[in-house]
């Protein structure tokens, strides 16, 4: 049974939501909008319902049967009467955008309310399961049984799943949203290392000198080692019990790429730094685990805000839903809401 959307004006969610919705008021949001799609209008009521959906973990259609049943509620969104769209017709609206596009919108408007990063902010990068609405206690799905899907069996801190997995890189200390991406359940973090700093060096996110902390699951000598060479940064991956500092230290020798540069003594000293850096945040490597449990908060509110189980099976819809997920935390996080014990709060909300 689906809740009644009643307005509350003094309770906390609502004026919450209340502040989420305002910035699609703001005329640089609408003007980021027109650059992808029109009319823009009714873009925004769209995303206005979606968005509302998501912040109470309930489905669309249940929004546009309440929208047309409260006046207050409408009212509440910024919507006249005959503004209100059709469930189908928003399903419409979502599918029928060009996904980079649909990504490029998520981020600019996200963006356009959050400050620039700034100098000496460091970057967490950890992954979540995102499962699909597949009842496998009913009916058994096996490996073979998910070829040519875009879902497939995954292992998660709680357990086998079904579905993909979420990659997000967050600033810390503002818990601003940099990047997401969306991978196949089966595949490792550590697999993934090379294409989230390539997604980041190639959105210009990335900076020479970044300190980038990642869990256990990041963990592999290579990773150490493709961090600093060839991306420059300081890949502060928590070791596992078998690290051997002296042997990734004897690992950790000039790329080729040095030598290949005009000003080679300033390379090298740029490694060398580095390198420093690098082994000795290792040795204190626990002093960040409550640094970067931050994200596992962040995962927990974007899951209370339907991303638990998602009744999408595909990558495109999974990751369309999954955007403005991200977006919808990060509206969160920049309206001042970043600390632990109230990310927590707003989760269990």
């Amino acid at each position: 049974m689906q809740i009644p959307l009643v307005v509350e004006p003094n309770d906390y969610r609502w004026k919450l939501l209340r502040e989420i919705l305002n910035i699609f008021e703001m005329r640089k949001t609408k003007k980021i909008v027109a650059k992808f799609t029109s009319p823009v209008k009714t873009a925004i009521n769209c995303i206005k319902i979606t968005l509302t959906s998501m912040f109470f973990s309930t489905t669309i259609s249940h929004v546009v049967e309440e929208l047309k049943q409260r006046k207050e509620l409408w009212e509440f969104l910024g919507l006249k009467e005959d503004e209100v769209p059709e469930a189908k017709y928003i399903y419409a609206f979502l599918s029928r955008f060009n996904l980079d596009s649909f990504v490029s919108m998520i981020l600019q408007i996200l963006n356009s309310v959050t400050r620039k990063r700034q100098r000496n902010t460091k970057l967490i990068i950890d992954c979540t399961d995102v499962s699909v609405d597949i009842n496998w206690f009913r009916k058994p799905v096996r490996q073979r049984d998910l070829e040519g899907k875009d879902y497939k069996w995954g292992y998660s801190s709680k357990g086998m799943f079904v579905g993909m997995k979420l990659t997000l890189v967050l600033e810390c200390p503002s818990m601003r949203p940099l990047l997401f991406l969306l991978n196949p359940a089966n595949r490792h973090e550590a697999k993934i290392f090379h294409e989230v700093m390539d997604e980041l060096k190639r959105r210009r996110i990335i900076r020479r000198g970044d300190t980038v902390i990642m869990d256990k699951g990041f963990y592999a000598y290579r990773n150490y080692l493709i961090g600093i060479n060839e991306y420059r940064i300081v890949p502060l991956i928590f070791p596992k019990s078998n690290f051997n500092m002296n042997k990734l230290d004897g690992m950790l020798s000039y790329p080729l790429s040095v030598f290949n540069s005009k000003s080679l003594h300033k390379e090298k000293r740029r490694f060398r730094a580095l390198k420093s850096r690098l082994l000795s945040l290792l040795q204190k490597w626990k002093e960040f685990k409550a640094v970067r449990s931050v994200i596992e908060d962040v995962f927990k509110l974007a899951k209370s805000f339907g991303l638990r189980r998602l009744h999408r099976y595909t990558r495109r819809s999974v990751l369309k839903f999954a955007a403005l997920n991200v977006l919808l935390v990060g509206l969160v996080a920049a309206l001042g809401f970043r600390e632990k014990k109230v990310l927590q709060k707003l989760a269990e909300m």
